[in-house]
């Protein structure tokens, strides 16, 4: 589905007024707000009833999106990142130190990926940078994969914005760039 202008003027509108939207991406939908609105990112916690220790994802356009956030990476693993973005891959990369905790968590990493996601990618590049994505559900709950779920699991967000999720049973891999380890 193509975003209409008028629903990614909304979106916008919401996520510049420190407000909290929901949107497709490949797997599920994403709770979403401005990183840099703490206020608004400890209204996803709230929302989701998520520790703030377990830290935030951010979802880009690209690689570009992320330099504010992330420390420079090699050569190496620039070309093992390329590999899978834009995809449905999250990786924990060092972390700028002057990167919020409420962003963080208790890590010195942050995650982060490039979306596949059309939708999602217009989204952030309309935005003109990364934005949160967590999961549209309270922690333990199934994440909602239509625009009537997360309506009814969680009434409280600002805007949800209609589209179908990508093809991906799972929501995305997590994988740690200094190990390579797989940890979802």
């Amino acid at each position: 589905m193509k975003i209409s202008q008028w629903r990614l003027r909304q979106a916008l509108h919401t996520l510049n007024g420190g407000g909290v939207i929901a949107y497709p991406t490949e797997a599920v939908y994403g709770l979403g707000c401005d990183p840099m609105d703490e206020e608004a990112v400890q209204r996803i916690l709230l929302l989701k009833q998520r520790p703030i220790e377990k830290g935030m994802i951010l979802v880009a356009a690209d690689f570009n999106q992320l330099q504010d956030f992330i420390l420079p990476v090699s050569a190496d693993l620039l070309a093992e990142l390329e590999k899978t973005w834009p995809g449905h891959v999250t990786w924990l990369l060092p972390v700028r130190s002057d990167v919020p905790e409420f962003l963080t968590g208790a890590h010195d990493t942050l995650a982060v990926r490039v979306t596949a996601h059309p939708q999602t990618a217009a989204l952030c590049r309309a935005f003109g940078g990364p934005i949160v994505s967590t999961s549209a559900n309270i922690s333990g709950q199934r994440p909602a994969r239509n625009s009537h779920q997360v309506h009814w699991q969680l009434p409280e967000v600002d805007y949800v914005m209609p589209g179908a999720c990508g093809g991906a049973l799972q929501p995305s891999t997590i994988r740690d760039a200094r190990t390579g380890e797989v940890l979802r």
